[in-house]
């Protein structure tokens, strides 16, 4: 989703009040706050591709998907995002916002890709929780998977082409190019 210009600093308490009065998404990343705005239909596209996959592969499994209006913070309270989707193993920790992902996928536009892989991406790997992180194109059939190993380092593997896919042993899903990207012009 794309974010519009940053809007204002607030501290972590002040953005999360706001929030809950507020009608629009906003996300905060140390201080500043940015409202996040309308995505392409190929975005789009793809975040339902993944979700359908995802769903019919979580089943029984005692893992959950959300969607892209639930959000996420990090340790310390220095970020507040709306992931474009979450899963969580296991009971989910809210307190207005999920402290415990499993897996964090977000989907790639030109507004916020550098945010996804710079300073998101480095708080979002504090969460001690998650084990899989997910970048994923909507212009060409790519996607970056981060796979937290044992000793706590990231292992980085990209898949590219619709004849490769993607596993995640957190959470035993196989994520197939051909459906992330079926019917998205790349």
């Amino acid at each position: 989703m794309a974010l519009s210009d940053a809007l204002k600093r607030l501290s972590p308490d002040e953005y999360l009040a706001e929030e809950r009065r507020d009608t629009h998404k906003q996300e905060y990343l140390r201080g500043p706050v940015t409202a996040l705005a309308g995505a392409s239909p190929s975005y789009n596209r793809v975040v339902f591709n993944l979700a359908g996959i995802l769903h019919s592969q979580l089943r029984q499994s005692g893992c959950h998907g959300f969607g892209s209006d639930l959000k996420v913070q990090t340790p310390g309270a220095e970020m507040f995002a709306y992931p474009d989707l979450t899963i969580v193993c296991g009971e989910p920790q809210l307190r207005d916002v999920l402290l415990n992902p499993t897996v964090i996928v977000e989907v790639l536009s030109e507004s916020t890709e550098a945010r996804d892989r710079g300073e998101q991406f480095l708080l979002y790997i504090q969460i001690p929780s998650l084990r899989d992180y997910l970048l994923v194109s909507q212009n060409e059939s790519r996607i970056e998977h981060y796979a937290r190993q044992p000793d706590n380092r990231c292992l980085l593997s990209v898949v590219n082409g619709v004849s490769g896919d993607v596993y995640l042993s957190s959470i035993r899903c196989r994520i197939p190019l051909g459906e992330v990207y079926e019917g998205v012009d790349v």
